[in-house]
């Protein structure tokens, strides 16, 4: 029986048919979402529009995971894609690559339309075409908190429902001018959408380079891709009004990859194409009523204190009513806050809450042309229209003004307005944000690249500091947690197309921090409208009022947030840890929930076949579990299990009370399932004996073994079934290519083409089955993590797809052998230490929040996308990075400051729900200088290899690599145009970006993009893996290595960390010229060192930091030091664990002489020197600069 829900006085009790079943919500939504579509469509939303099919009954997992109507239903609703290589394209979800024009005539040139001019057909990440269903996530029914009611759950349906698109208006005239060419093409008019009689008709014309996906309420489906109607392209201005694309026209296919669409908008300057970052969103956003979402209603949504708020008529409300139900619901509710007893929240959406309605519908409200737009912003007030909520609420209580900018005070409150400024006035605090008009910035410094050839630092490059005044830098997010590829938001979007630079934040959001405030009060502040919370960014108008910071809405300030529990003090508002913390985190309630906190659970599926036998690494793994096995994170509650698998499926039954564990053969792998379920997970701390007895068994087990055959796939079905019902983390450990059951992989790698200069093919997968399965492990709450320990192709491509698509991570070891391969073995040790004892957070959703007028369009990273803007992780980790790209909107000329707002809601270990809030401020700038000064070259680098992989896999890696210098060619050409008195026979650049091209260039050697020299397939698909997923610091190491001379290492510049004294040595030019046979160099490659000896080494040095008497005796695969008592092993033994310290997995060490084979790995990473198939750094120089004065 549901328990009865409790309501605090002065709230009514729910009507009946709240409770409804879960289908109930896709069928007739409530009054709150329903006025919400009005608001944003002016359109009548009928329940008619959604087809509810019958709530799906669970269906065995046999060779298919979905049944032939299921997967239709689930995968294949959008139009068909025009690019790809995937041989059944699946639909399934947005991908976490996102979207990425395929247009292989599309030359870099659109970049400075930046993301918006191409109407071409989008494609995910492993070339599939974006989906146009989103997967509602069942609740697990559990204990019930009390006051609290959880819907009950359909039989089967991981998913619950799928609802068809809505048609939306068609494309009007576009017109595309290009600072290299004036050609223009035009895609012809559509008949506008006819709406019912009865709602107000809007004919979208919306800002330059919105082609962002629109943000949709719970219930709401459809999605309106948006196209760039104002071009600006270095100084010529070309604006033409177009209207909303509508997301049911099919893409047709003129050519192999290319969209009509695309192939006619094409810029002309060069074939080679744009990384065209802003692309039309998905065909169809629909928000599944069961998907878990928790912090109040998506976009305008606050948290619904209101217990009856059942499915009221479908009316729409004039905007006075609006208002008044948006001001009563104020009266009701002025503390902003989640703490009191909030209904029935059936998705995540709804509990963490969205943005503000206005910013993020396209006819949301009439929009006039572009001059016209551009007028009417100057004349607004900061802070002009605050987004109104949804109505629903019918109490009748005196509406209450909403604030202006400067607002005034009620009677009886005291006037603050010095010690709480208000955002204009702290806007105007921000003294020297013009750079233009003080001294030029060391940023802005001219630097001649082909003739200052030592551009290199000494030392590491710093994150370069926004221009902010200096109470605001302190309070600023770390640039470790959150960064900006330009430090300095341009005013608009035709600035940052002038700029030709990427808008797009780096996001490390769960990294491991050694302060965190961490907030136990039961009030968490938020703003009423967009959901944003409280921050030192925002402004205090007095002291029972706060401004956001992201919408400008006025909000109250609760009575208990009035108290500061640190000073213990009443009456500070400003003062309290929130609003002093840019970054901190919350200890949410149970209305930041939708079932109970599951325990951790922990299971581990294991290749055992005779290849990975002969492997070696059971042993490894093995040993490290006996060693981390109470280091796991969890509590009393935390469960594991084991599953091994080669032709057949084993399972081991660990149950509490037997002698010794039982191994359990399922041989049907068509139809697998699970022999005892109540067994095969069991309590860590209950059955540990029985656990440590399998571990130490394991490994000799299937020492005979001849199956050679690997069933990966129905075992992965086997461990979905099992892990469904809680969630948790799947470990995969795989070693072959799948050969037997669902998911089989056939070699599709040609030796031959390793060395191609041309056409490298199959970056994408074999089959949808490991994203469809990644889907549904991502839909129960399950991460799925791939360990590959390979000597042999096991095409990553597709076997990466189950990684991708549920949050999991992957790790990579070519060759693998635990005896020949001593260095891999290391780091495979090395790495399960890190990954078995890493906090973990599971059932996890993300949302990014910004300033009004700035737009969130694609996302990068392992997750899977929920909305628009949300991202669901089922599990997440601190080594996990993210990447956004953006767009503006809308003009920013009524404010100074510009944040960003990360909000990640997750269970942690222990079982508490938490919520961990960044916020970065930023400054708005008017020119151009002041963009190139503000540049973060490694942030834009970081997120233009991530838009590269993109290119590579939806289009080819030869339009990945040609957008990648024109890229370069591109911002360098805008900003030598800026620029007087240069002679063209210069290639000059501003100080903050004179690292660009070298950057870029490393980029183009790095495996995931090299021609011409031999790279296996999986080495290149884990290279982009890699830089789709991780933190920029490591990302750079990665692209970049640092080269350091440590044969003459001494005290003179040294640091001093924890009682240790830690030499510094100056970076090196990663080129030849800087190696000397007299010395040795360390490499830091990020995940391994590479210690090279000359040959004529000092004998001393070899003697003392490694243990040999003289250069020949250095054995080949060393990878140690040994500990010796001299001054030159402890400075070098310092240094080396210092940087090993600074990353979370620890890199192998590999000491190479010059007959080492490690040899050639070593010298590819010398990027500045020429190859076969590479420029060397000088003659990629000039190649750039020949390119500009074409």
């Amino acid at each position: 029986m549901q328990s009865q829900m409790q309501f605090p006085s002065g709230y009514g009790s729910h009507l009946p048919n709240y409770s409804a079943p879960s289908g109930h919500y896709s069928q007739v939504p409530n009054k709150a979402a329903a006025s919400h579509l009005e608001n944003q469509y002016r359109a009548s939303y009928y329940p008619g529009y959604y087809s509810a099919p019958a709530p799906n009954a669970m269906a065995p997992v046999g060779s298919s995971v979905l049944n032939a109507q299921e997967s239709h239903q689930l995968y294949n609703n959008a139009p068909p894609h025009s690019g790809g290589s995937s041989d059944r394209p699946v639909q399934g979800a947005v991908s976490s690559a996102s979207y990425l024009h395929v247009s292989a005539q599309q030359s870099y040139s659109a970049f400075d339309n930046h993301y918006s001019t191409s109407v071409s057909s989008s494609v995910a990440s492993q070339g599939f075409p974006l989906n146009s269903d989103h997967y509602a996530m069942p609740v697990v029914s559990g204990a019930m908190y009390p006051n609290v009611s959880y819907p009950p759950v359909a039989a089967g349906g991981v998913y619950g429902q799928t609802f068809t698109s809505q048609s939306l208006p068609a494309v009007g005239q576009f017109k595309e001018t290009n600072a290299f060419s004036s050609q223009s093409t035009s895609v012809p008019h559509s008949v506008q959408q006819h709406v019912p009689v009865g709602y107000n008709t809007t004919l979208s014309t919306v800002s330059s380079a919105q082609a962002v996906q629109d943000n949709l309420s719970r219930n709401l489906t459809g999605s309106v891709p948006k196209v760039n109607n104002q071009i600006h392209t270095g100084g010529i201005d070309s604006s033409q009004p177009v209207h909303s694309v509508s997301q049911n026209v099919p893409f047709s296919k003129p050519g192999a990859g290319t969209s009509a669409a695309s192939a006619a908008m094409s810029s002309v300057r060069s074939p080679a194409p744009s990384l065209s970052s802003k692309a039309p969103s998905s065909p169809s956003a629909t928000q599944s009523p069961e998907l878990p979402l928790q912090e109040g209603m998506q976009y305008g949504g606050y948290v619904n204190n209101q217990a009856s708020s059942a499915p009221a008529p479908l009316s729409s409300s004039s905007d006075d009513e609006e208002e008044d139900e948006e001001d009563e619901e104020a009266a009701l509710d002025s503390s902003s806050t989640t703490s009191s007893a909030s209904p029935v929240l059936n998705n995540y959406d709804a509990l963490e809450g969205g943005g503000y309605p206005e910013t993020r519908s396209v006819t949301s409200s009439p929009v006039p042309s572009p001059s016209v737009l551009q007028t009417s912003k100057a004349s607004k007030p900061f802070g002009y229209g605050y987004p109104a909520l949804q109505p629903g609420y019918q109490n009748a209580t005196p509406p209450t003004p909403v604030q202006p900018s400067n607002p005034g005070h009620h009677s009886g409150f005291q006037h603050y307005a010095q010690q709480y400024p208000g955002v204009n006035q702290l806007s105007s605090s921000l003294g020297g944000l013009s750079l233009q008009h003080s001294q030029q910035p060391e940023s802005l410094r001219p630097v001649n690249l082909t003739h200052d050839r030592n551009i290199l630092p000494v030392s590491s490059v710093p994150a370069p500091v926004p221009n902010l005044n200096s109470d605001l830098r302190k309070l600023n997010c770390s640039p470790d947690s959150f960064r900006c590829t330009l430090t300095n938001i341009p005013q608009t979007q035709a600035l940052l197309n002038k700029a030709k630079l990427p808008l797009g934040l780096l996001l490390h959001p769960f990294r491991d921090l050694t302060q965190l405030p961490v907030i136990t009060s039961s009030t968490i502040v938020r703003c009423r409208s967009c959901r944003t919370y409280i921050n030192p960014f925002v402004s205090f108008i007095d002291q029972r009022r706060w401004k956001c910071n992201l919408c400008y809405r006025v909000n109250d300030v609760p009575e208990e947030f009035m108290y500061n529990p640190l000073t213990r003090s009443y009456g500070e508002p400003h003062k309290r840890p929130e609003v002093q913390n840019s970054t901190v985190e919350f200890i949410a309630s149970s209305d930041y929930m939708l079932r109970p906190p599951q325990p951790a659970v922990y299971l581990f599926v294991l290749d055992v076949s005779h290849n990975a036998v002969e492997a070696g690494y059971l042993t490894i793994l093995c040993q490290s579990l006996l060693e981390n096995l109470d280091k796991l994170p969890g509590d009393s509650r935390t469960r594991i299990g084991f599953i091994t698998f080669d032709s057949t499926v084993q399972f081991y039954n660990l149950q509490e009370g037997l002698s010794q564990p039982q191994m359990l053969i399922v041989s049907d792998i068509d139809d697998i399932f699970l022999p005892t379920p109540d067994s095969l997970l069991v309590n860590l701390h209950e059955s540990k004996e029985l656990i440590k007895d399998l571990l130490n068994a394991l490994p000799n087990m299937f020492t005979n073994t001849r199956e050679t055959h690997s069933a990966l796939g129905p075992a992965l079905q086997a461990a979905f079934k099992l892990m469904s019902p809680t969630g948790g983390r799947i470990s995969v450990f795989q070693t072959q290519l799948p050969s037997l059951g669902a998911g089989l992989l056939h070699s599709r790698e040609d030796p031959n083409q390793r060395s191609s200069t041309k056409v490298v093919q199959h970056l994408g997968p074999a089959t949808d089955f490991y994203k469809k399965l990644a889907l549904d492990c991502s839909g129960q709450q399950t991460a799925v993590d791939l360990f590959l320990l390979s000597s042999q192709y096991s095409d990553l491509a597709s076997l990466a797809c189950m990684s991708k698509y549920s949050a999991g991570c992957i790790y990579y070891y070519p060759s693998f052998h635990r005896s020949h391969n001593p260095a891999q073995a290391e780091k495979l040790q090395k790495d399960l230490k890190r990954y078995l004892t890493r906090k973990i957070g599971f059932e996890a959703v993300m949302r990014i929040r910004c300033t009004k007028g700035l737009s969130i369009h694609t996302f990068h990273g392992n997750f899977f996308v929920r909305s628009t803007d949300l991202l669901s992780l089922a599990n997440v980790n601190p080594d996990a990075g993210f990447a956004v790209q953006m767009s503006i909107e809308e003009s920013l000329t009524d404010t100074s400051l510009v944040c960003f707002q990360t909000a990640l809601l997750y269970t942690s270990s222990k079982g508490e729900r938490r919520i961990r809030v960044h916020t970065l401020c930023l400054p708005v700038v008017s020119s151009l200088p002041d963009v190139y000064a503000g540049a973060d070259v490694q942030a834009v680098v970081c997120l233009l290899a991530n838009m590269a992989v993109d290119r590579s896999v939806s289009s080819s890696l030869a339009d990945a690599r040609d957008a990648l210098v024109n890229a370069v060619v591109d911002s360098l050409a805008a900003y030598m145009s800026t620029a007087s008195n240069l002679q063209q026979s210069m290639l000059i650049a501003p100080n903050s970006l004179k690292l660009f091209p070298l950057y870029i260039l490393a980029l183009l050697k790095q495996k995931a993009f090299r021609t011409g020299t031999s790279t296996r397939l999986d080495d290149r698909v884990y290279a982009m893996c890699q830089m789709k997923s991780q933190p920029l610091v490591h990302l750079m190491k990665m692209i970049h290595p640092n080269l350091y001379r440590i044969d003459k290492l001494t005290d003179e510049s040294t640091i001093h960390v924890n009682d240790r004294v830690v030499p510094q040595p100056p970076l090196q030019k990663l080129s030849a010229e800087k190696l000397t046979r007299e010395g040795a160099f360390l490499m830091d490659c990020g995940s391994i060192f590479y210690l090279w000896i000359g040959k004529n080494c000092d004998n001393n040095f070899i003697k003392d930091v490694l243990g040999y008497p003289n250069y020949a005796s250095v054995p080949q695969k060393m990878t140690q030091l040994p500990e010796v008592d001299a001054p030159s092993s402890e400075r070098t033994r310092s240094f080396i664990s210092w940087l090993r310290d600074s990353r979370p997995l620890s890199p192998v060490l590999q000491v190479i002489k010059d007959e080492n084979p490690a040899k050639t790995d070593f010298f590819q990473h010398l990027i500045e020197d020429r190859t076969e198939a590479a420029f060397s750094y000088y003659e990629f120089l000039l190649n750039i600069q020949q390119q500009i004065c074409k």
